[in-house]
Order: structure tokens, then sequence, then C-alpha cells
């Protein structure tokens, strides 16, 4: 929240000058809010909060699907490749965040795989089913934020939970 005088903004505990050149009092945060408007102060309240992840602002929600993008023709704007451009919205992000995350915990045992590959030594069962329980649980994720069709369900999808409930 802010005090502005113009389109400057006025801190309290400074003393300020008006158009006019009269010059204010570092008190002035003490007048009321009479004496404030008088003096050609209007008081901007901070925007509300939002989470960035999934709002443009606190009103505008990001798109959960992706936006083909046009100009202002309307005709499709095409890349270098020749193809449609699109703006990816917030399902083909989360997805690619799951696959993101689940290539970092594969990371750690395809040291085996590679192993395996190259001189033929057998991974241990242990580290298979780790591997297919990361695969599967990311799936999974994919599976459910692909079925979302409003952006609370979205959210619902990928916040974390515990088996109390969220995090």
């Amino acid at each position: 929240m802010a005090w502005n005088y113009n389109t400057k903004v006025i801190r309290e505990g400074r003393s300020w000058t008006d158009d006019n050149g009269t010059k204010h009092p570092t008190s002035w945060g003490s007048w009321s809010d009479e004496e404030k408007a008088e003096a050609g102060l209007v008081f901007t309240a901070d925007p509300p909060p939002f989470d960035s992840r999934y709002y443009w602002d606190a009103n505008t929600p990001k798109a959960i699907e992706d936006t083909p993008n046009v100009d202002e023709k309307g005709v499709a704007v095409v890349g270098a490749d020749g193809m449609p451009t699109v703006t990816l919205g917030l399902k083909s992000t989360e997805i690619a965040k799951s696959k993101e995350r689940a290539k970092g915990q594969l990371q750690n045992t395809d040291w085996y795989v590679i192993r395996f590959a190259e001189i033929g030594e057998e991974i241990p069962p242990s580290v298979l089913a780790e591997r297919a329980e990361i695969r599967k649980e990311a799936n999974e994720l994919e599976a459910q934020i692909d079925a979302c069709k409003t952006l609370d369900e979205l959210i619902e999808a990928v916040t974390p939970k515990t088996e109390e409930g969220e995090l």
C-alpha cells in the first residue's frame, strides 16, 4: 500500500513537495485521510496476492490448453520450420515438469542400464522395480494432468500430497 502524489510514491517519514512548491513535513503520515486527500495524495492499495505459476495477475488465470499463435489478422504464425507456433498452456508445462522430475530420478540408476547395455551385467531387481515405479508415477500424473478441464482441477492434480493431505 502506498500514498501517491501524481505519479510519484510518497514515502512515510519523508517530506515531499507538491506542484505548487509547498514542502510538506515528514509527519504527513499522521494526517487524516481527508487531509491527505486535500493535499493531493491518493492511496493505492497493494495488488492482491496471486500464484504466478497459475495466474498472470490476481484476476487473470493462465491458459491450461496450448494456444495457437496468430497475427493481428487471425492468421497462424509459423516458425522457421514452417509449422504453426503455439503458446504452451499449463498442462503442457506441468507435463514437461513431470518428465524432467522423472528424468532426474532415473538418472541416479541410469548407470545400471548403461552397464547392462555395454557388458551385459544384470540390473538388480530392486533397481528395475524402482525405475518402473518412477515411470508409473510420472505416467499417472501426466494422465491426471491431461484429463484436467479447469485450472482448479490442474492445481489439485499437481499439488503434492502427503498421507494426511496437501503439503
